[in-house]
């Protein structure tokens, strides 16, 4: 059950509306909560490895595939108990309780833990906090394994409260789709390795998980360097960040790059142009795309120099100031552009956009019909059209400076190629976790494009 390729991602309604969908469609719900219950019991039964196991049960349908997986491991010999926090209280959840004819024990203080707990309490129907008394309970079992149905509980299903879960998991079970805890942070970090089960839903897949980064397929035999995708990088006050950028683009694939700006190049098949050749060599039509903004701050320079690219009608990649300067002539504009912000730089282009991360993304493309990186541990890529993919996880050693010019160079490269540009920003968010995979501990920005790393 590990998360494939493209797997659906829903919030907590979407998945009830999938749900119902699934039941008019002639499969009941009570078949829906065997398949859950079956693959949370496959799951407990090789974690416990032959260890007894600990079912905590809640009211509701989280608990009601809690009482599926304790029938069936007691089916397999496994040493299982289940502790209730209340008798059930829907249909689905009496008639599981009802099936399993083992004790329940009501979990409380004097509750004894077991090597496994399975936590199958509140799932994503929660929508506050635990309270002290339960989250007291919960907290003596911390440095057991825990398998958590859904979510941990405690965790707001739809990633928007960040409540702190008395439980995380080491494991969880996610059912017939992921949510949007199990890909946003904080939530997503309480969840710890997350597999899916397919129950049986047709989900929308708008909202889907990032596709495994491939190193694409070589160029085609008529392929030059032009076809390849030329694409001209503009330096500001810090030009290490755009030869950065300028390196990135040459690393992710494309055929060509100008330096704008500078006359020192990192590599030397980068073309640097500093001077005032800038606004010429934008006439040049053989550009796939621009970027601006790494190492470049905010004034009338970058204000200028955004205008001429918006003039030019090219492809863009805009990072840090550059999204700012841009916007007041973005929305509506004829044409490509990928923005990259992280967190602080969302918040400062789109101060009134609200709720989670997934949302506001979506919000910030639709507004301004560019594709949007969202940056940060939970990087969310979303299109105007409402298409929209988590990377979660990426790679946490990304935290260091000058990896966001990295990604910017490698949007670059992806937009120059011609085509879609949310599915550039999605190839090259995969590039770039891939790369950081490979370096892993003490990456610096200047790994990502050196040259041991192309040839290992």
């Amino acid at each position: 059950m590990p998360v494939p390729a493209d797997a659906p991602i829903l919030t907590s309604n979407a998945m009830r509306a999938a749900e119902a969908m699934c039941a008019a469609s002639g499969t009941p719900l009570s078949e829906l909560m065997e398949r859950a219950g079956a693959a949370v019991a496959d799951t407990a039964w090789r974690m416990a490895a032959g260890a007894p196991i600990l079912i905590l049960c809640g009211p509701g349908n989280n608990g009601g595939d809690g009482y599926v997986a304790a029938r069936r491991l007691a089916a397999r010999g496994a040493t299982v108990r289940v502790a209730a926090l209340a008798s059930p209280t829907t249909e689905l959840a009496l008639a599981a309780r009802a099936r399993w004819d083992g004790p329940v024990e009501a979990l409380d203080a004097d509750t004894a833990p077991a090597p496994l707990i399975v936590d199958a309490l509140f799932g994503v129907g929660l929508t506050r906090p635990l309270a002290d008394g339960l989250a007291d309970i919960l907290r003596r079992f911390a440095g057991r394994r825990v398998l958590a149905v859904d979510v941990p509980s405690g965790v707001d299903g739809d990633g928007i409260a960040s409540w702190t879960p008395p439980l995380p998991a080491d494991v969880t079970v996610a059912l017939g789709a992921l949510k949007f805890a199990h890909v946003l942070l904080p939530a997503a970090a309480t969840c710890g390795r997350v597999l899916l089960a397919p129950i049986g839903i047709d989900a929308d897949r708008r909202i889907r998980t990032i596709a495994t980064p491939t190193t694409g397929a070589a160029p085609r035999a008529d392929t030059h360097k032009f076809s390849r995708g030329m694409v001209v990088v503009r330096a500001g006050d810090m030009p290490g960040a755009a030869g950065l950028a300028a390196a990135a683009a040459l690393r992710a694939g494309a055929g060509y790059v100008v330096l704008s700006g500078t006359r020192q190049a990192p590599l030397h098949a980068i073309i640097a142009e500093g001077g005032d050749s800038y606004a010429e060599r934008l006439r040049d039509r053989r550009i796939g795309a621009v970027i601006l903004g790494p190492g470049y701050p905010a004034g009338p320079a970058l204000d200028s120099d955004i205008a001429a690219a918006l003039d030019s009608g090219k492809p863009l990649v805009l990072d840090a100031a550059a999204i700012d300067a841009a916007l007041p002539r973005l929305s509506g504009r004829s044409g490509k552009a990928i923005l990259t912000p992280h967190a602080g730089e969302f918040a400062r282009a789109f101060p009134d956009i609200e709720g989670d991360k997934i949302h506001r993304a979506m919000t910030a493309a639709s507004r301004t019909g560019a594709v949007v990186v969202y940056k940060g541990a939970d990087t969310v890529i979303a299109s105007p059209d409402c298409r929209v993919v988590a990377a979660w996880p990426g790679s946490s050693w990304l935290a260091t400076a000058g990896t966001g010019d990295v990604l910017a160079g490698a949007c670059g490269a992806m937009l120059a190629r011609g085509g879609d540009a949310f599915d550039a920003a999605v190839a090259a968010v995969g590039w770039h976790i891939a790369r950081a995979t490979r370096i892993g501990p003490g990456l610096v920005a200047d790994d990502l494009v050196a040259d041991d790393l192309v040839r290992e």
